[in-house]
């Protein structure tokens, strides 16, 4: 019987679809995980965000709905909203947090038109950290 030849290619697809099934596993579990705790990490982020003189606001309560209502409906957008969100920051950083990306997105194309917003101050990259700060531990050790 013939010995069945296996092509550098070959070999390097296969594990170019194992590295995506990984990733969108992940990705899923960190979805999924926010929404079953929105309120509880809504209620971080924002106080995360207001400790690192990210955000002036005027109403808490209402930046933190904001987020709530973010954190629960991302396991039902399409990968191509998601995916519009994070484009102009992708990269920002490298090898990120699919949701802290989103939610850094958010906070400067959407959260920052919130009447409830008075300024958003810093870089992006600042925004991601504080937001990364609260939802890295979703993510699996690399």
């Amino acid at each position: 019987m013939a010995k069945a030849h296996i092509s550098a290619t070959n070999a390097t697809d296969k594990t170019i679809r194992t590295i995506d099934r990984k990733r969108e596993r992940e990705k899923r579990f960190i979805l999924n995980k926010a929404k079953e705790n929105a309120e509880e990490f809504a209620t971080r982020v924002t106080q995360r965000l207001i400790d690192r003189e990210v955000l002036e606001i005027n109403s808490l309560q209402d930046v933190r709905d904001a987020f709530v209502q973010q954190l629960r409906r991302l396991p039902e957008l399409d990968d191509f909203d998601i995916q519009m969100k994070i484009a102009p920051i992708r990269t920002l950083i490298q090898d990120p947090n699919i949701l802290s990306l989103y939610l850094t997105g958010y906070v400067i194309e959407d959260l920052i038109n919130n009447p409830a917003i008075e300024d958003i101050f810093g870089e992006d990259a600042d925004i991601y950290r504080a937001i990364d700060s609260i939802f890295k531990i979703l993510r699996p050790p690399q």
